[in-house]
Protein backbone atom coordinates (compact mmCIF):
# COMPACT_ATOMS: atom_id res chain seq x y z
CA UNK A 1 0.00 0.00 0.00
CA UNK A 2 1.02 3.63 -0.51
CA UNK A 3 0.47 6.77 1.57
CA UNK A 4 1.18 10.25 0.18
CA UNK A 5 2.10 13.07 2.56
CA UNK A 6 2.50 16.74 1.58
CA UNK A 7 3.92 19.49 3.76
CA UNK A 8 4.73 16.92 6.42
CA UNK A 9 7.49 16.23 8.95
CA UNK A 10 9.57 13.28 10.15
CA UNK A 11 7.16 12.44 12.98
CA UNK A 12 4.21 12.06 10.61
CA UNK A 13 6.29 9.93 8.25
CA UNK A 14 7.16 7.59 11.13
CA UNK A 15 3.48 7.33 12.10
CA UNK A 16 2.54 6.58 8.50
CA UNK A 17 5.10 3.76 8.33
CA UNK A 18 3.62 2.19 11.47
CA UNK A 19 0.07 2.63 10.16
CA UNK A 20 0.96 1.07 6.81
CA UNK A 21 2.53 -1.97 8.49
CA UNK A 22 -0.58 -2.54 10.60
CA UNK A 23 -2.91 -2.23 7.62
CA UNK A 24 -0.72 -4.61 5.65
CA UNK A 25 -1.03 -7.14 8.48
CA UNK A 26 2.65 -7.13 9.46
CA UNK A 27 3.04 -4.97 12.58
CA UNK A 28 6.37 -6.52 13.56
CA UNK A 29 9.57 -5.45 11.87
CA UNK A 30 11.97 -8.01 10.43
CA UNK A 31 14.30 -5.49 8.82
CA UNK A 32 18.06 -5.72 9.29
CA UNK A 33 19.32 -2.31 8.19
CA UNK A 34 18.43 1.17 6.95
CA UNK A 35 19.40 1.93 3.35
CA UNK A 36 19.52 5.66 2.55
CA UNK A 37 19.45 6.35 -1.20
CA UNK A 38 20.60 9.88 -2.08
CA UNK A 39 19.41 10.62 -5.61
CA UNK A 40 17.56 13.17 -7.78
CA UNK A 41 14.26 13.40 -9.62
CA UNK A 42 15.72 12.12 -12.88
CA UNK A 43 17.15 8.90 -11.44
CA UNK A 44 15.14 8.11 -8.31
CA UNK A 45 12.80 5.62 -10.04
CA UNK A 46 15.58 3.31 -11.24
CA UNK A 47 17.54 3.66 -7.98
CA UNK A 48 14.57 2.77 -5.77
CA UNK A 49 13.65 -0.20 -8.00
CA UNK A 50 17.15 -1.59 -7.48
CA UNK A 51 16.93 -0.95 -3.73
CA UNK A 52 13.54 -2.72 -3.49
CA UNK A 53 14.92 -5.68 -5.42
CA UNK A 54 17.81 -5.92 -2.97
CA UNK A 55 15.40 -5.85 -0.01
CA UNK A 56 14.20 -9.36 -0.90
CA UNK A 57 17.64 -10.60 0.18
CA UNK A 58 18.34 -7.90 2.77
CA UNK A 59 15.06 -6.71 4.35
CA UNK A 60 15.56 -3.00 4.92
CA UNK A 61 13.90 0.32 5.51
CA UNK A 62 14.66 2.26 2.33
CA UNK A 63 14.81 6.05 2.62
CA UNK A 64 15.01 7.84 -0.71
CA UNK A 65 16.29 11.41 -0.32
CA UNK A 66 15.73 13.92 -3.12
CA UNK A 67 17.08 17.43 -2.66
CA UNK A 68 15.02 19.97 -4.58
CA UNK A 69 15.61 23.70 -5.11
CA UNK A 70 17.13 25.47 -2.12
CA UNK A 71 15.09 28.63 -2.67
CA UNK A 72 11.68 29.21 -1.19
CA UNK A 73 9.99 27.93 1.93
CA UNK A 74 11.18 24.75 3.66
CA UNK A 75 8.96 21.83 2.69
CA UNK A 76 8.92 18.06 3.06
CA UNK A 77 6.78 15.79 0.89
CA UNK A 78 6.85 12.02 1.36
CA UNK A 79 5.60 8.80 -0.20
CA UNK A 80 5.37 5.79 2.12
CA UNK A 81 5.14 2.33 0.53
CA UNK A 82 4.75 -1.07 2.17
CA UNK A 83 4.78 -4.36 0.30
CA UNK A 84 4.67 -3.98 -3.49
CA UNK A 85 6.79 -7.12 -3.95
CA UNK A 86 9.34 -6.19 -1.27
CA UNK A 87 9.96 -7.48 2.25
CA UNK A 88 10.78 -4.04 3.67
CA UNK A 89 9.33 -0.56 3.59
CA UNK A 90 10.11 2.54 1.55
CA UNK A 91 9.82 6.26 2.26
CA UNK A 92 10.63 8.69 -0.55
CA UNK A 93 11.47 12.11 0.91
CA UNK A 94 11.46 15.26 -1.21
CA UNK A 95 13.22 18.20 0.44
CA UNK A 96 13.03 21.80 -0.71
CA UNK A 97 13.95 25.24 0.59
CA UNK A 98 16.24 25.58 3.59
CA UNK A 99 15.55 21.93 4.44
CA UNK A 100 17.84 20.81 1.59
CA UNK A 101 20.82 22.02 3.65
CA UNK A 102 19.77 19.95 6.68
CA UNK A 103 18.73 16.49 5.42
CA UNK A 104 20.06 14.85 8.59
CA UNK A 105 17.27 16.45 10.63
CA UNK A 106 14.73 14.55 8.50
CA UNK A 107 16.56 11.25 8.07
CA UNK A 108 17.79 10.68 11.65
CA UNK A 109 14.32 10.16 13.25
CA UNK A 110 13.50 7.59 10.54
CA UNK A 111 16.52 5.33 11.09
CA UNK A 112 15.87 1.86 12.51
CA UNK A 113 17.03 1.60 16.09
CA UNK A 114 20.08 -0.56 16.84
CA UNK A 115 20.58 -1.41 13.15
CA UNK A 116 23.38 -0.59 10.72
CA UNK A 117 22.97 2.32 8.32
CA UNK A 118 24.16 2.25 4.70
CA UNK A 119 24.15 5.32 2.47
CA UNK A 120 24.19 4.82 -1.31
CA UNK A 121 24.77 7.50 -3.96
CA UNK A 122 23.69 5.79 -7.23
CA UNK A 123 24.88 8.68 -9.42
CA UNK A 124 26.81 11.79 -8.44
CA UNK A 125 28.43 11.50 -5.02
CA UNK A 126 30.52 13.87 -2.90
CA UNK A 127 34.29 13.48 -3.21
CA UNK A 128 34.39 12.81 0.55
CA UNK A 129 31.37 10.60 1.40
CA UNK A 130 32.49 10.20 5.02
CA UNK A 131 32.51 13.98 5.41
CA UNK A 132 29.01 14.38 3.99
CA UNK A 133 26.30 15.02 6.65
CA UNK A 134 24.38 11.90 5.61
CA UNK A 135 27.57 9.90 5.20
CA UNK A 136 28.46 10.51 8.84
CA UNK A 137 25.37 8.54 9.87
CA UNK A 138 26.48 5.37 8.09
CA UNK A 139 28.78 2.44 8.76
CA UNK A 140 29.05 1.80 5.03
CA UNK A 141 29.04 4.38 2.23
CA UNK A 142 28.54 3.13 -1.34
CA UNK A 143 29.20 5.21 -4.46
CA UNK A 144 29.21 4.44 -8.19
CA UNK A 145 31.79 6.43 -10.15
CA UNK A 146 30.74 4.71 -13.39
CA UNK A 147 27.37 6.52 -13.24
CA UNK A 148 28.80 9.89 -12.27
CA UNK A 149 28.74 12.85 -14.62
CA UNK A 150 32.43 13.31 -13.71
CA UNK A 151 33.22 9.75 -14.71
CA UNK A 152 36.81 10.44 -15.74
CA UNK A 153 37.78 12.17 -12.46
CA UNK A 154 35.30 10.78 -9.89
CA UNK A 155 37.47 7.84 -8.84
CA UNK A 156 40.49 10.09 -8.28
CA UNK A 157 38.40 12.19 -5.89
CA UNK A 158 37.12 9.11 -4.06
CA UNK A 159 40.64 7.72 -3.75
CA UNK A 160 42.04 10.97 -2.41
CA UNK A 161 39.41 11.14 0.36
CA UNK A 162 39.08 7.43 1.07
CA UNK A 163 37.97 6.47 4.57
CA UNK A 164 37.38 3.01 6.07
CA UNK A 165 33.79 2.02 5.27
CA UNK A 166 33.77 3.57 1.79
CA UNK A 167 33.36 1.42 -1.30
CA UNK A 168 32.42 1.86 -4.93
CA UNK A 169 30.38 -0.38 -7.22
CA UNK A 170 33.17 -0.06 -9.81
CA UNK A 171 35.16 -2.35 -7.49
CA UNK A 172 32.22 -4.74 -7.02
CA UNK A 173 32.03 -5.22 -10.79
CA UNK A 174 35.54 -6.69 -10.66
CA UNK A 175 34.71 -9.61 -8.34
CA UNK A 176 34.44 -12.29 -11.09
CA UNK A 177 37.48 -10.87 -12.93
CA UNK A 178 39.64 -11.00 -9.81
CA UNK A 179 38.41 -14.49 -8.93
CA UNK A 180 39.23 -15.91 -12.38
CA UNK A 181 42.67 -14.27 -12.62
CA UNK A 182 43.56 -15.52 -9.13
CA UNK A 183 42.35 -19.01 -10.08
CA UNK A 184 44.54 -18.91 -13.17
CA UNK A 185 47.63 -18.23 -11.07
CA UNK A 186 46.66 -20.99 -8.65
CA UNK A 187 46.39 -23.51 -11.49
CA UNK A 188 49.52 -22.29 -13.28
CA UNK A 189 51.84 -20.65 -10.74
CA UNK A 190 54.36 -18.57 -12.69
CA UNK A 191 56.28 -15.39 -12.13
CA UNK A 192 54.29 -12.58 -13.74
CA UNK A 193 56.50 -9.95 -15.38
CA UNK A 194 53.82 -7.47 -16.49
CA UNK A 195 50.07 -7.14 -17.07
CA UNK A 196 47.67 -5.52 -19.52
CA UNK A 197 44.09 -4.33 -19.06
CA UNK A 198 41.93 -3.42 -22.08
CA UNK A 199 38.69 -1.43 -21.66
CA UNK A 200 36.53 1.29 -23.05
CA UNK A 201 37.64 4.54 -21.43
CA UNK A 202 36.98 6.28 -19.15
CA UNK A 203 36.38 3.22 -17.00
CA UNK A 204 36.84 3.36 -13.18
CA UNK A 205 36.69 -0.45 -12.96
CA UNK A 206 39.61 -0.79 -15.38
CA UNK A 207 41.62 1.73 -13.35
CA UNK A 208 40.98 -0.23 -10.16
CA UNK A 209 41.80 -3.56 -11.83
CA UNK A 210 45.14 -2.15 -13.02
CA UNK A 211 45.86 -0.77 -9.54
CA UNK A 212 44.96 -4.12 -7.93
CA UNK A 213 47.22 -6.11 -10.27
CA UNK A 214 50.07 -3.65 -9.85
CA UNK A 215 49.89 -3.57 -6.05
CA UNK A 216 49.42 -7.34 -5.61
CA UNK A 217 51.91 -8.60 -8.22
CA UNK A 218 54.32 -5.64 -7.99
CA UNK A 219 54.65 -5.46 -11.78
CA UNK A 220 54.03 -2.67 -14.32
CA UNK A 221 50.48 -2.67 -15.70
CA UNK A 222 49.51 -1.14 -19.05
CA UNK A 223 45.97 0.07 -19.71
CA UNK A 224 44.85 0.03 -23.34
CA UNK A 225 41.74 1.51 -24.91
CA UNK A 226 39.23 -0.79 -26.60
CA UNK A 227 35.77 -0.51 -28.10
CA UNK A 228 34.06 -2.02 -25.06
CA UNK A 229 31.63 -2.79 -23.64
CA UNK A 230 33.34 -2.21 -20.29
CA UNK A 231 36.48 -4.23 -19.68
CA UNK A 232 37.25 -6.45 -22.67
CA UNK A 233 40.49 -8.17 -21.63
CA UNK A 234 42.98 -8.72 -18.82
CA UNK A 235 46.32 -10.46 -19.40
CA UNK A 236 49.11 -11.57 -17.08
CA UNK A 237 52.37 -11.89 -19.01
CA UNK A 238 55.11 -14.38 -18.10
CA UNK A 239 57.98 -16.20 -19.77
CA UNK A 240 55.77 -19.33 -19.95
CA UNK A 241 52.92 -17.55 -21.77
CA UNK A 242 49.94 -15.38 -20.90
CA UNK A 243 47.13 -16.05 -18.46
CA UNK A 244 44.34 -14.12 -20.16
CA UNK A 245 40.65 -13.37 -19.89
CA UNK A 246 39.01 -11.94 -23.03
CA UNK A 247 35.40 -10.73 -23.10
CA UNK A 248 34.69 -8.88 -26.35
CA UNK A 249 30.86 -8.87 -26.15
CA UNK A 250 30.23 -8.21 -22.44
CA UNK A 251 28.64 -11.65 -21.90
CA UNK A 252 30.92 -14.60 -22.70
CA UNK A 253 34.66 -14.66 -21.95
CA UNK A 254 37.49 -16.94 -23.02
CA UNK A 255 39.80 -18.05 -20.21
CA UNK A 256 43.33 -19.06 -21.35
CA UNK A 257 46.09 -20.71 -19.33
CA UNK A 258 49.44 -21.80 -20.86
CA UNK A 259 49.48 -25.48 -21.75
CA UNK A 260 45.71 -25.96 -21.42
CA UNK A 261 42.73 -25.73 -23.74
CA UNK A 262 40.75 -22.48 -23.94
CA UNK A 263 37.67 -22.43 -21.73
CA UNK A 264 34.50 -20.38 -22.29
CA UNK A 265 33.32 -18.64 -19.11
CA UNK A 266 30.02 -16.86 -18.46
CA UNK A 267 31.02 -13.30 -17.52
CA UNK A 268 27.90 -11.25 -18.11
CA UNK A 269 27.77 -7.66 -16.87
CA UNK A 270 25.68 -7.64 -13.68
CA UNK A 271 22.78 -5.37 -12.79
CA UNK A 272 22.99 -2.63 -10.18
CA UNK A 273 20.75 -4.62 -7.82
CA UNK A 274 23.12 -7.61 -7.94
CA UNK A 275 26.11 -5.38 -7.23
CA UNK A 276 24.35 -3.65 -4.34
CA UNK A 277 23.24 -6.99 -2.84
CA UNK A 278 26.85 -8.21 -2.88
CA UNK A 279 28.05 -5.12 -1.04
CA UNK A 280 25.36 -5.47 1.64
CA UNK A 281 26.47 -9.02 2.46
CA UNK A 282 29.35 -7.58 4.44
CA UNK A 283 29.15 -4.36 6.43
CA UNK A 284 32.73 -4.31 7.71
CA UNK A 285 35.54 -2.49 5.93
CA UNK A 286 36.83 -4.01 2.67
CA UNK A 287 40.58 -4.12 3.35
CA UNK A 288 41.57 -5.21 -0.17
CA UNK A 289 39.57 -2.37 -1.72
CA UNK A 290 41.17 0.08 0.69
CA UNK A 291 44.68 -1.07 -0.26
CA UNK A 292 43.82 -0.94 -3.96
CA UNK A 293 42.24 2.51 -3.92
CA UNK A 294 45.17 3.91 -1.93
CA UNK A 295 47.55 2.42 -4.50
CA UNK A 296 45.48 4.07 -7.22
CA UNK A 297 45.64 7.39 -5.36
CA UNK A 298 49.43 7.16 -5.21
CA UNK A 299 49.61 6.45 -8.94
CA UNK A 300 47.63 9.63 -9.66
CA UNK A 301 50.00 11.88 -7.72
CA UNK A 302 52.65 13.76 -9.72
CA UNK A 303 56.19 12.52 -9.02
CA UNK A 304 58.14 14.53 -6.47
CA UNK A 305 60.99 16.67 -7.76
CA UNK A 306 64.18 14.68 -8.08
CA UNK A 307 62.44 11.35 -7.37
CA UNK A 308 61.58 8.49 -9.70
CA UNK A 309 57.82 8.16 -10.30
CA UNK A 310 56.19 4.88 -9.25
CA UNK A 311 55.50 2.43 -12.06
CA UNK A 312 57.21 4.58 -14.71
CA UNK A 313 60.34 3.41 -16.45
CA UNK A 314 61.59 6.84 -17.49
CA UNK A 315 61.66 9.79 -15.14
CA UNK A 316 61.65 13.20 -16.74
CA UNK A 317 62.72 15.03 -13.62
CA UNK A 318 65.82 12.92 -13.05
CA UNK A 319 66.95 13.07 -16.65
CA UNK A 320 66.45 16.82 -16.80
CA UNK A 321 68.50 17.32 -13.64
CA UNK A 322 71.47 15.37 -14.99
CA UNK A 323 71.36 17.04 -18.37
CA UNK A 324 71.05 20.50 -16.91
CA UNK A 325 73.94 19.93 -14.50
CA UNK A 326 76.29 18.61 -17.17
CA UNK A 327 75.35 21.19 -19.74
CA UNK A 328 75.52 24.08 -17.32
CA UNK A 329 78.90 23.00 -15.95
CA UNK A 330 80.49 22.45 -19.33
CA UNK A 331 79.06 25.53 -20.96
CA UNK A 332 79.86 27.81 -18.04
CA UNK A 333 83.39 26.48 -17.70
CA UNK A 334 84.17 26.82 -21.40
CA UNK A 335 82.58 30.21 -21.74
CA UNK A 336 84.27 31.57 -18.62
CA UNK A 337 87.62 30.25 -19.74
CA UNK A 338 87.28 31.77 -23.18
CA UNK A 339 86.13 35.11 -21.81
CA UNK A 340 88.95 35.26 -19.25
CA UNK A 341 91.50 34.42 -21.90
CA UNK A 342 90.16 37.13 -24.18
CA UNK A 343 90.34 39.73 -21.45
CA UNK A 344 93.95 38.74 -20.61
CA UNK A 345 94.98 38.86 -24.24
CA UNK A 346 93.39 42.26 -24.65
CA UNK A 347 95.19 43.62 -21.60
CA UNK A 348 98.52 42.26 -22.86
CA UNK A 349 98.05 43.81 -26.28
CA UNK A 350 97.06 47.12 -24.76
CA UNK A 351 100.14 47.10 -22.55
CA UNK A 352 102.43 46.38 -25.54
CA UNK A 353 100.91 49.23 -27.54
CA UNK A 354 101.46 51.69 -24.70
CA UNK A 355 105.13 50.62 -24.39
CA UNK A 356 105.70 51.20 -28.08
CA UNK A 357 104.18 54.66 -27.90
CA UNK A 358 106.26 55.45 -24.86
Amino acid sequence: MRIDLTGTNASQVTSSLLQARRQAGSPSMGMVLTLVVVTDEAHHGEALRSAREVSTEHPARILGVIRGPARGKSRLDAEVTIGDGTSGETALLRLSGELTRHPVSVVTPLLLADSPVVVWWPNDAPDDPAGDPLGRLAQRRITDCANSRRRSTAMAGQAQHHTAGNTDLSWTRLTPWRALLAAGLDQHPVRVTSATVEAKTPNPSADLLAAWLGSRLEVPVETRRSGGPGITAARLHSSHGDISLDRPDGRLATFRIPGEADRPVALQRRSTAELLAEELRRLDNDDIYQQTVLAYARSQQPPAKGKRSTGTKTTGTKTTGKTTGKTTGKTTGKTTGKTTGTKTATKTRTGSTRRRRT
